[in-house]
């Protein structure tokens, strides 16, 4: 079935198709379309799913994770502060194993307070022990929920997941989404693997442990099972792409085969940067770019195979780690540390609260590549009609002696 759907909606259908059994919800701007489509579609007896509002986030993923546990495929979804606020449970729940799908519409967090989005949120997570997929498109939303619980449930995984899409520019834009038939999914995911908690099934989850050795096993196994997520997503995409045709892939790499110089992006800006390096590769500029689609487990040997031999690349982080600079930066520089003939990388700010890059800033970017400007620090991307805006703003301000 082919339909015009926003990538909230396309998030609802995945869990849909994936037939989860328990929904605990809490509302939350803009997520919170998610969670109604969902409730609807139990309310007209379309899924046969409990759906339960709770008091808080870190409600509802207390009981996510329990229900998990208790052998029930279950589904959630949050945004911005609400993550933030089910925090402590993020570590709880990996280290339960227990492999639930979680969506984050991503929103910039307070303060100041803005409704349209930036990676600080679920970039805060990724040392959490979930993995995390992020979308481009509305079809990917849907296509990432299914390949995150193949991928959670995996038995060399046994992890939660995280799906990731930009509040605003991807929560409620509406696209042509191929939402595939119930058969196929249902062949493609296979029954929830988790047997029910029982006196006869009481796995070892280190709940308590008060020895440090013990504890230290048990956390360095979420890290090995990361480690084994990688050819899980292999396996999974390439059974996805069997099942039906469309093929995702941990690195996506555009028009990078034969660049000179890279960006690397993530989510849904990452259609504008193709659209700036098409745009170059008209004037004869050798540009590609790579969009992150996983970014926990980190894809470090797809990485190094897909920058050998270019020049240099430019990391657009919507993201902002004060003290230190770009979060996405930091981990590519960290993963070609001592690599052999490492290309020049350079880092960009930009996207921050849902500013829209713009072909000049993509220029800018190959610019500093190019005519190798000293990257001492991460580069702001701001215009001069950005700082007029911020002047004025500050003026307005200033009048009410603030």
């Amino acid at each position: 079935m082919n339909d015009l759907i926003t990538g909230n909606e396309a998030a609802a259908w995945g869990a849909r198709l994936a037939k989860v059994d328990y929904v605990p919800i809490y509302p939350i701007t803009p997520q919170t379309e998610i969670v109604e489509k969902i409730s609807k579609w139990a309310a007209d007896g379309l899924i046969n799913a409990r759906v339960t509002r709770m008091e808080s986030e870190h409600s509802m993923l207390t009981a996510a994770g329990a229900a998990a546990l208790a052998g029930a495929r279950v589904f959630t979804a949050t945004s911005s502060q609400g993550l933030l606020y089910a925090f402590e449970m993020l570590y709880n729940i990996s280290g339960w194993r227990a492999p639930l799908v979680m969506v984050n519409v991503s929103r910039g967090l307070a303060s100041p307070l803005t409704l349209l989005p930036d990676h600080n949120d679920v970039l805060a997570a990724r040392d959490s022990g979930f993995l995390q997929f992020h979308a481009e498109t509305c079809q990917e939303a849907l296509d990432s929920v299914l390949l995150a619980y193949r991928i959670a449930e995996d038995s060399r995984v046994m992890l939660p997941a995280i799906v990731n899409l930009d509040g605003f520019y991807l929560s409620f834009t509406r696209e042509r989404v191929d939402v595939p038939e119930q058969k196929d999914v249902d062949d493609f995911l296979g029954p929830y693997k988790v047997k029910p908690l029982s006196k006869e099934n009481l796995p070892s989850m280190g709940i308590t442990t008060l020895d440090p050795a013990v504890y230290s096993y048990f956390r360095y196994q979420v890290h090995e099972a990361q480690k084994q997520a990688i050819k899980a997503i292999d396996d999974a995409t390439k059974r996805f792409e069997k099942f039906f045709g469309r093929k995702l892939k941990a690195i996506e790499a555009y028009m990078a085969e034969d660049a000179d110089y890279l960006l690397i992006m993530t989510d849904s800006f990452s259609t504008i940067g193709k659209r700036a390096v098409k745009r170059m590769r008209e004037e004869n500029v050798k540009v590609g770019l790579l969009r992150l689609w996983a970014l926990r487990p980190f894809p470090i040997d797809d990485l190094v195979q897909a920058v050998k031999g270019k020049r240099g690349i430019a990391v657009f982080d919507q993201d902002l780690s004060p003290g230190l600079g770009g979060i996405i930066y930091q981990e590519i520089a960290g993963a070609l540390y001592g690599t052999d003939d490492a290309p020049k990388l350079a880092s960009f700010i930009g996207g921050l609260g849902g500013k829209i890059p713009t072909d000049l800033d993509f220029e800018y970017m190959v610019k500093v590549l190019k005519e190798n400007i000293p990257p001492n620090e991460p580069h702001l991307l701001m215009s001069k009609s950005d700082m007029e805006l911020v002047k004025k703003q500050r003026e307005i301000a200033l009048r009410g002696g603030v």
